[in-house]
């Protein structure tokens, strides 16, 4: 069985003590709500990881991450944060390759290689994001994208580090856009990752990988993504800002 994970992605939003209490509310509500036969994971902005690490230590199937780390070990590199220091603060996971990351600070596979080394060997979960724009997609050649972005990336790594990482796959086109694909258009891209899984590592690995859906995803359509075969939950923007939103979506695995 794989994992069902759902990932809330704050970005830059929420001062210190909102996210303290959005993350405590989060917390209770999973508590009371949940079975736990599914991983929440909340990706904060730096100011928030040691607190809400702290808070999280109780409860066995709620996870912290950063939204970023440096490609650097250590040294003089003003206004980076590496990867150890992340994992100093209790987090456990860190969103790597977001779109947003892509476009406006001009990451590309050969940075995010050296990203995926220095939180594998920290001892953190690489979420990692790949998806296609608009423009890729109308075109047709968002196939060849996708499999550009695995190949130069985590398919470098050995079976035993990729076995470490999560997967998301988010169509650039549907973030903040209102756009979502529709359930059988995620389903056909999250099969041919899997099915680029396996050719480059093999069936079991693949099928051991879980895969996340990032783009606009909400209450209202959570139930039908999830329920595709190769989806195995969401990485959540908006909707994770919201604690009863939020909760709706994780909750889509409780009816599983």
């Amino acid at each position: 069985m794989r994992n069902k994970i759902v990932a809330g992605n704050w970005k830059m939003n929420l001062g210190f003590q909102d996210g303290i209490s959005l993350f405590s509310e989060i917390v209770n509500m999973v508590r009371d709500e949940t079975r736990g036969n599914q991983q929440v994971i909340v990706c904060s902005p730096y100011i928030h990881l040691y607190h809400i690490a702290q808070q999280s230590k109780d409860i066995s199937n709620v996870f912290v991450g950063a939204q970023n780390i440096s490609q650097k070990d250590s040294g003089a590199y003003t206004g980076e944060i590496s990867a150890s220091q992340v994992k100093s603060t209790g987090a456990s996971h860190v969103i790597l390759g977001h779109s947003e990351r892509r476009a406006y600070f001009g990451e590309d596979e050969k940075m995010l290689e050296i990203k995926l080394d220095q939180a594998l060997k920290n001892g953190l979960t690489p979420i990692y994001c790949i998806g296609e724009t608009q423009e890729e997609r109308e075109a047709g050649d968002f196939w060849d994208i996708l499999a550009k972005q695995l190949k130069e990336s985590v398919f470098l790594l050995s079976e035993q580090e990729f076995s470490n990482v999560i997967l998301a796959y988010e169509p650039v086109w549907a973030i903040g856009t209102g756009l979502t694909a529709t359930p059988e258009q995620a389903q056909e891209v999250h099969a041919f990752i899997r099915e680029e899984i396996a050719k480059n590592f093999d069936e079991e690995t693949a099928n051991k990988t879980s895969i996340l859906y990032g783009g606009s995803c909400n209450p209202k359509n959570a139930a039908d993504l999830f329920s595709q075969p190769d989806i195995d939950g969401g990485l959540i923007g908006g909707a994770s800002l919201k604690s009863r939103d939020f909760l709706d979506i994780i909750n889509v695995f409780n009816a599983h």
